[in-house]
């Protein structure tokens, strides 16, 4: 079905971040902008959901060129629930940002540049076209770029070299991966390519030109080995882009794995063990990589890599069931993941560090707060009925069906390890008694009740987002099911995108 709405998510953060450059010195009108062009943003999210929910696939041709020969933009369940979930983010973030960020780095063009990486995600989210992807992918490189560099500190600018070159790399490669298909096919239309790919008698160039987008998507996802530009830079920057990058940007990596995985190049032997054998090492090392963090920041980036290695391991399988994990664990971890880093960024304006060994007593001074930290704890680890536990179900079913045994141990191993850090986050955080007062940093204490409760908040929306997608799993499991079935036999796509010309 044609539905020309498509683009509002896309357009909304472009007009808010236009409106934002008009008033650059207005820091207090810039605030407003972003949160109300935040909850139009996910106003017009929530009704192309149900819109897509309601009436399937929705598809619009830029122009009225008629696809493959236009530019096409696709709504199917995948894409709409992503565009959700990045509004529902966006709004937390961009509240959390408004009291939480320095009006000298509101002057540098920060909430600007904020909506301009949420348009860039967003539009990721719903191209039908593989160059567009790209073109979004490089809107949002460099949004998180100047995003990571606002302020212009020494650690920031290191890790933001380490981002850049790494993403850059990735780029050359999904890149190049486009020249071949494009040259092996003629199209670059998403869903005119998994017609046309079938036609292609060199099967080990289809191959290889898998390869370029896998090592692409992959570098972009941080999996094992090249991940290490991760942790290395995602807790330089302030709370409020470390939360928009951790919940985010490796999703949207994730998500083209899955696109390009199940549209274009159908996993074959070799490819599923390969991404096996990356999900396990993923796993095992971004486990054992938070086990030795003492800085809240760096041990919730070390878990980034560990759970990317969870949704990779089901990408490896390409079965519904493994998928319907996959797709499951994704919604639950932009959420928690998102929360995680506004949670450290909450624990940085109350005691002034992030080094554990130099905190404690939180749950005294704080228990309301703290208990509800509790909760998004308890979802990040995968307590029951949490919304952490369900998608690791039908990844153990996929594992053990597809006698995956070694992936079934990483989960395994990858679980216990991020029950015992957070435990032991927890015990040192929340529980300990505090150091002696003069390791504290005064500047950040006390702080104004509304500022306070407008960082709460934010965390609280979450929360109860995540909350609800545990206790109301029956619910998230038909939307993945729905997810999955689309994605294990791609015809609707192609029909709602080419409609006759399948034929």
């Amino acid at each position: 079905m044609i539905d020309n709405h498509i683009l509002a998510p896309i357009f909304v953060q472009l007009f808010t971040a236009i409106a934002q450059l008009m008033f650059w010195r207005k820091t207090v009108t810039q605030r407003f902008l972003s949160v109300g062009g935040s909850i139009i943003g996910l106003l017009v999210a929530i009704r192309l959901f149900t819109r897509v929910q309601a009436d399937g696939i929705l598809t619009m041709n830029a122009a009225n060129w008629d696809a493959p020969f236009g530019i096409v933009f696709v709504a199917d369940a995948f894409s709409a629930t992503l565009v959700l979930l990045t509004s529902i983010a966006g709004v937390a973030v961009s509240l959390f940002s408004s009291v939480s960020l320095s009006r000298q780095r509101m002057l540098y063009g920060y909430f600007p540049i904020f909506h301009f990486l949420i348009m860039g995600l967003q539009g990721a989210f719903l191209t039908g076209d593989i160059f567009n992807l790209y073109v979004f992918f490089e809107v949002i490189i460099i949004s998180s770029f100047v995003l990571m560099t606002l302020g212009g500190r020494k650690a920031q600018l290191e890790g933001a070299v380490k981002y850049m070159a790494m993403n850059i790399l990735a780029s050359m490669f999904f890149l190049t991966g486009i020249g071949i298909l494009y040259g092996i096919t003629g199209t670059l239309n998403m869903a005119d390519l998994a017609l046309k790919i079938q036609l292609v008698q060199n099967k080990t160039l289809v191959g290889i030109t898998s390869c370029f987008f896998i090592i692409g998507f992959g570098i972009k996802s941080a999996v094992f080995p090249l991940y290490y530009w991760l942790p290395s830079s995602y807790h330089t920057p302030p709370s409020a882009v470390a939360a928009t990058f951790g919940g985010l940007l490796t999703k949207v990596g994730i998500y083209a794995l899955i696109r390009v995985l199940s549209l274009i190049f159908i996993p074959d032997d070799f490819t599923r063990t390969l991404l096996m054998g990356i999900a396990v090492m993923t796993i095992i090392t971004g486990a054992f990589g938070a086990l030795i963090k003492t800085n809240v920041r760096r041990l919730f980036s070390y878990l980034i890599v560990c759970h990317i290695g969870f949704m990779v391991g089901g990408i490896a399988m390409f079965t519904k069931i493994a998928l319907m994990g996959t797709v499951f664990y994704l919604i639950h971890d932009i959420m928690v993941k998102t929360n995680m880093f506004l949670i450290a960024g909450l624990i940085r304006q109350l005691r002034g560090t992030l080094d554990m060994g130099k905190l404690g007593g939180l749950y005294r001074d704080y228990p309301k707060i703290s208990l509800m930290i509790a909760i998004v704890l308890f979802s990040l680890v995968g307590i029951p009925p949490l919304s952490g536990f369900w998608p690791k179900i039908f990844l153990f079913q996929g594992a053990f069906e597809m006698h995956h045994y070694f992936f079934a141990a990483a989960l395994i191993i990858g679980s216990f390890i991020t029950l015992y850090v957070i435990a032991k986050m927890w015990s040192q955080v929340f529980w300990k008694n505090p150091p002696q007062e003069d390791l504290l940093d005064d500047r950040f204490a006390p702080m104004r009740p509304y500022r306070k409760l407008l960082m709460v908040l934010p965390i609280l929306i979450l929360g109860v987002v995540t909350l609800y997608v545990g206790l109301n799993a029956e619910a998230i499991i038909n939307i993945t099911d729905k997810i999955s079935s689309q994605l294990m036999d791609n015809s609707e796509y192609i029909e709602a995108v080419l409609g006759d010309k399948t034929n």
